[in-house]
């Protein structure tokens, strides 16, 4: 499994040769102006909630790609209205993929199109994929269902937002990978934008310092599981 940082929450996924695209907001994003979006691979696209800084890019790939969006009811719908093949899920819900399987979980955040449009109720995924198991947390606040996860699930690799203000901040970024049992983290969600700038060295400090792993990678890199 290669798990690629394309800026903010978004991510590229391959499990073999199927590629997946989480959230992606890169052209409206300068930080990430590395990336072309016309080049990007999609089979699937999963949306964790209908905020623009995570939906802008998903019409002009699927489009492109023809690939499935993944995502809760409300926004699936609002993208087969725009003649998008996509597959609804709601939380708690789990389907088995070509590339593993998916569960929709909770995620404390709010949702909405950017049009003001209501796009359901904000989730992460946890995916089971090629001998790996890896967490989507989305934007989220600190919740106890995290402590879910592990019951069903050992996870390798947590993607928690760490910027704080809209979402989770490095020290309940900590508490959440012990409710989840995961002790190696991929941040992101973080210098997007003013409100989510953090200090790099001090982050990974406070993860070590709970003898844990924070991963901060550049964008257009990525890590093989």
């Amino acid at each position: 499994m290669k798990i690629t940082f394309y800026g903010h929450a978004s991510l590229g996924i391959e499990v073999n040769d199927v590629h997946i695209l989480v959230d992606p907001f890169i052209t409206a994003n300068p930080k990430a102006s590395s990336v072309n979006i016309e080049t990007l691979k999609a089979d699937y696209i999963l949306v964790t909630h209908a905020h623009q800084d995570h939906i802008v890019d998903v019409e002009a790939i699927a489009k492109r790609t023809g690939a499935v969006v993944v995502s809760n009811f409300e926004i699936v719908s609002y993208y087969e209205k725009l003649g998008i093949e996509g597959h609804p899920m709601n939380h708690g819900g789990k389907w088995d993929f070509e590339f593993g399987t998916v569960k929709y979980v909770n995620a404390i955040h709010t949702s909405s199109f950017p049009d003001g449009s209501y796009g359901g109720q904000p989730g992460g995924f946890v995916i089971e994929g090629e001998r790996k198991n890896i967490y989507i947390a989305g934007d989220t606040a600190l919740t106890y269902d995290m402590k879910l996860i592990p019951l069903q699930t050992t996870l390798d690799l947590a993607i928690l937002p760490i910027g704080d203000n809209f979402t989770m901040g490095i020290e309940d970024a900590i508490i959440a990978s012990d409710f989840i049992e995961c002790d190696k983290v991929m941040g992101y969600h973080y210098d997007t934008f003013g409100y989510i700038e953090i200090d790099h060295e001090n982050a990974k400090r406070k993860f070590f310092e709970k003898n844990k792993d924070l991963m901060l990678l550049e964008i257009g890199e990525f890590i093989e599981l």
